[in-house]
């Protein structure tokens, strides 16, 4: 092959990067939808400003985050998707308990929207609480350059939520950019498959170091979605108090103040933040390295009307998941009926390893979003079993899926991904344990989730009950950890579960099981 046939070989294996033409991202509006609405959702490139560079991306209804839409618990609505992007699509509604046929997994529950092409989409939503929406086919890829958008589903329970002065989603998110321009995606298949591709630009609902006014006294509830492919991101806001009230799928067990919230990809908040005091209060990032500005809140010195301090200072309690803490004491103490261990091969020939510490994993100092990151080694970055940035970013690009294969592994049958073979029947609770705690070439979190079988509570993380309990999608597993959770069957179909860390997905760390309505009598 001639030189010049090898780079148009090599470039027709990247997706397209060019900007000229396109339109402008718009930000992304809040949608009401009654029930029964029909709501059309085109996919489509367009180019959006990032510290200062033009890049392209790629948006739902032409704004990056895709519009919130919010609907009511029980309603229905049809969704229209046409695909005008640059490879076929999926949407996957995450977290709704729907019928199977519509949940978005490729060549399972549907074919692919071809390019040019249209799919509908009949969705329900029984569960009050924070949802969101992203592709299914190179999720790696779609989802990095700007297709999500998240879902609030109000409560049919007036007093399920308390009230406050104003409400905000956000969804949190990082971006990779080198000189101004995303490093190229391959459309042979995702690279990054170690580690994840994180970003070196952290967003806010789609922006940088946004800012927003609010009053002294003021109660904002913020419905917060972590939708970035691989980052965990650890939540805080100085100056101001924050209440800890709902998870991935409605209340927490007990409301609670605390001084930050961890979201792992694709878990979400519900936060309700007083801003007690004028000045300035900053949405951060916090790591135990470091922290991050996220966001900026102008508190005015007018007050809030009306005031919500008396209301936000009463931590409710939520008596349905008091009476599901009650009947779990006999799920610890029984043996699990599935066990799935998360295992990392790797195979390091053919990497170029020069410039690298294989004693620590040191790599030499590298440029993350403008500060200079001093070299870390891999063992501090998994201490708490969590990595919280590409601390090998030499081998972490060069890995792909014919070096790096991350496995779910059924330890009773040894199947892996895609062979195991589970069946369920609706009305079973299925503990299920999680173990990450060795045998990995690689050791790291894994944020698992599980489509709409069914809600889960996590039971206990290394023999200690979770001591506040929330209706769960995705679980952040950390590295050395074992995990224990109770899968509620409710919804049947052929239903996937996954590591939602977008590399290792696309890299075959998933599997599919089957949930079957027993036939009457």
């Amino acid at each position: 092959m001639t030189d010049k046939a090898r780079d148009v070989s090599v470039e027709a294996d990247h997706f397209p990067q060019e900007v000229d033409g396109l339109p402008d991202a718009a930000p992304p509006a809040v949608v009401p939808l009654s029930d029964g609405a029909a709501y059309h959702l085109p996919v489509g490139p367009v180019r959006k400003r990032i510290v200062g560079s033009q890049v392209r991306m790629l948006a739902y209804g032409g704004s990056i985050p895709g519009p919130v839409l919010r609907v009511r618990q029980g309603t229905t609505l049809t969704v229209e998707v046409t695909n005008h992007a640059d490879l076929e699509q999926t949407v996957h509604w995450h977290g709704l308990r729907l019928d199977n046929r519509f949940d978005g997994v490729p060549y399972e529950t549907q074919e692919p929207i071809p390019v040019g092409g249209r799919f509908t989409y009949h969705l329900r939503f029984p569960d009050p609480g924070l949802y969101w929406y992203h592709p299914h086919v190179r999720e790696d890829y779609g989802q990095e350059v700007g297709l999500y958008g998240q879902i609030i589903v109000e409560p049919t329970d007036p007093d399920c939520w308390s009230p406050v002065n104003r409400e905000m989603p956000l969804t949190l998110d990082d971006v990779l950019l080198e000189d101004g321009r995303m490093p190229a995606f391959h459309r042979s298949g995702p690279t990054h498959t170690m580690m994840g591709r994180f970003g070196t630009v952290l967003l806010v609902g789609g922006e940088t170091d946004p800012a927003f006014d609010v009053n002294t006294g003021e109660v904002v509830r913020l419905y917060l979605t972590n939708t970035a492919n691989t980052r965990i991101f650890n939540v805080a806001i100085t100056e101001a108090t924050l209440k800890l009230v709902g998870g991935d799928s409605g209340r927490y067990e007990r409301e609670e103040i605390v001084d930050s919230i961890m979201l792992a990809p694709s878990e979400r908040a519900v936060v309700d933040v007083l801003f007690d005091r004028s000045g300035t209060a900053v949405l951060e990032h916090r790591t135990p390295r470091d922290s991050s500005t996220l966001a900026t809140f102008n508190v005015t010195e007018d007050s809030a009307a009306p005031s919500r301090t008396d209301t936000y200072r009463e931590l409710r309690s939520d008596q349905d998941l008091a009476a599901e803490r009650a009947r779990l004491t006999d799920y610890r103490d029984r043996a699990p009926d599935k066990t799935l261990q998360f295992v990392g091969e790797m195979d390091m020939s053919g990497m170029d390893m020069s410039g690298m510490d294989m004693e620590t994993g040191e790599t030499e100092h590298h440029d993350m979003g403008g500060h200079e990151m001093a070299p870390m080694s891999h063992a501090e970055a998994t201490d708490d079993g969590i990595e919280w940035e590409d601390t090998m970013p030499e081998m972490n690009v060069m890995s792909n899926r014919s070096n790096m294969a991350w496995k779910l592994v059924d330890t009773a049958t040894g199947a892996v991904n895609r062979d195991i073979s589970w069946n369920f029947r609706v009305g079973d609770r299925v503990k299920i344990r999680l173990d990450n705690s060795g045998g990995s070439d690689h050791e790291m979190h894994h944020p698992f989730h599980i489509h709409g079988a069914g809600r889960f509570l996590v039971l206990d993380r290394g023999g200690v009950p979770e001591p506040n309990l929330v209706w769960k999608d995705t679980v952040l597993v950390r590295a050395g950890e074992v995990v224990n959770i109770l899968l509620d069957v409710s919804n049947p179909g052929r239903w996937m579960a996954h590591c939602h860390i977008a590399e290792h997905n696309e890299s075959g760390m998933m599997f599919s099981f089957d949930a079957r309505q027993e036939a009457e009598p």
